[in-house]
């Protein structure tokens, strides 16, 4: 009895979760349906102004080639109506469409109206929704045009989108940087699926950014870094008065810095990774210490305080962990570059890490990394191609751009020092 008591409780309990769900799941679809009759008696009035509109268009260039209707003796007449299609935006609606016909010559004559109107919807706006996250299949279930429309297939706005991401990955790849006066060079990459994509953003003496171009590579390799610094001298970047390169510490970039660019560069390494490279080593108990004290040391005012700073750090960092003290030590003076230059804690703030790109590579992963499966490589460089057109105007100044001609001016004094230099070693040499 008791046993029976138990199944029929726990069968109610089994009704009343069903019964429950069940209302959820339909207060969700009446919600989905409401807002979808919405925009549907939205669409619904709006669909028929615009196809009045064609209509209104096509009988007026009728009148205007064969009079006013039943009227005779004129060269063109009027000739029934076919069945015919246009496009509203992106969508393509059926209509019919009147006939003309020239007497004389025996033929028909097209309208122009109905010409312009057959034209495919705009490349960059399929693009730009396309970018947003809307896969190709889910295309047609976006539109925001009613179901009387024929509809564009996937494959069909696929070809378009391959047409137009293309067209743009040229012209970034290949658009001259002659005119642009570039003080600062971000580069960083990200990897898709086996192969990454480095990325160069510039930064003028204005503080406008400037996406400089984009390069498939299987690696931060020094030699394929050194081909992509050659396209962009070859495009016309200016770097006769000197450039500030702000990196991760990649060691294949560096490398391909110095030796294309020689006494017109100096590296800023980021002071961030650095930071996180040296506490990885700890224990999280002293991670949280040292991570505090590092930044501390780097926020301090003159290079020597910074200095100083660090290699106490260093000499303590010693006695726990050599690993983490060796990290600090390797390539600590190019973390101390803007520290040299005596730059305003405002730009400093902005060229001492590698955040400025890294934003830039999130925003273009907003784009790409809805992507599910690439298919192949140029796909990837098309899609990260397509998200840095896209997002270039949007790109604020840089925070301390006023100082930026202070840096410019540092460059220049930096180069020419440089050169003097060199020259005065070859003299003694030469002697």
């Amino acid at each position: 009895m008791l046993d029976m008591n138990v199944t029929k409780k726990r069968g109610l309990a089994k009704v009343k979760i069903s019964d429950k769900r069940k209302a959820v799941m339909q207060k969700i679809v009446d919600s989905y349906s409401e807002e979808f009759d919405v925009k549907m008696s939205v669409i619904q009035e709006l669909i028929p102004l615009g196809l009045k509109a064609v209509a209104d268009e096509l009988t007026n260039e009728v009148k205007k080639l064969a009079g006013e209707k039943y009227s005779r003796g004129g060269k063109i007449d009027r000739w029934g109506r076919q069945n015919g299609s246009v496009y509203l935006r992106d969508q393509k609606f059926p209509i019919s469409v009147p006939r003309l016909r020239n007497n004389e010559a025996n033929e028909e004559v097209p309208l122009e109206s109905y010409k312009r109107l057959q034209k495919p919807f705009d490349d960059d706006e399929a693009m730009r929704r396309l970018l947003h996250g809307l896969s190709t299949h889910k295309y047609h279930e976006s539109s925001s045009l009613a179901a009387e429309a024929f509809g564009i297939s996937a494959s069909t706005l696929s070809k378009k989108f391959k047409r137009c991401s293309g067209k743009e990955l040229q012209q970034l790849q290949h658009r001259s940087l002659a005119q642009h006066d570039i003080v600062v060079i971000f580069i960083d990459a990200k990897r898709y699926a086996d192969d990454g994509i480095m990325v160069g953003l510039g930064v003028t003496a204005d503080g406008k950014k400037i996406i400089l171009g984009i390069e498939q590579v299987h690696s931060e390799n020094g030699r394929a870094i050194e081909q992509w610094l050659d396209k962009l001298i070859e495009r016309g970047l200016k770097f006769e008065n000197g450039i500030l390169f702000v990196i991760d510490g990649s060691k294949g970039i560096k490398k391909a810095i110095e030796h294309k660019f020689s006494v017109y560069a100096l590296i800023q390494r980021c002071r961030w990774h650095k930071r996180e490279n040296v506490v990885a080593y700890l224990d999280e108990g002293r991670q949280t210490v040292f991570r505090r004290r590092l930044q501390e040391a780097y926020a301090k005012t003159t290079y020597k305080e910074a200095k100083s700073a660090l290699m106490q750090l260093h000499q303590e960092l010693e006695k726990i962990n050599a690993s983490a003290a060796n990290s600090l030590q390797e390539g600590l003076e190019e973390t101390l570059t803007i520290h040299h230059l005596g730059l305003s804690p405002e730009l400093a703030r902005s060229l001492t890490t590698t955040n400025c790109i890294e934003a830039l590579m999130s925003q273009i992963g907003s784009y790409t990394d809805k992507v599910d499966r690439w298919q192949n490589n140029y796909q990837i460089l098309r899609w990260v191609g397509m998200g840095a057109v896209d997002i270039e105007p949007r790109l604020n100044r840089i925070y301390g751009h006023g100082y930026l001609n202070v840096l410019k001016f540092k460059l220049r004094e930096m180069v020419n020092q440089r050169l003097n230099k060199n020259a005065q070693v070859s003299l003694v040499e030469a002697a």
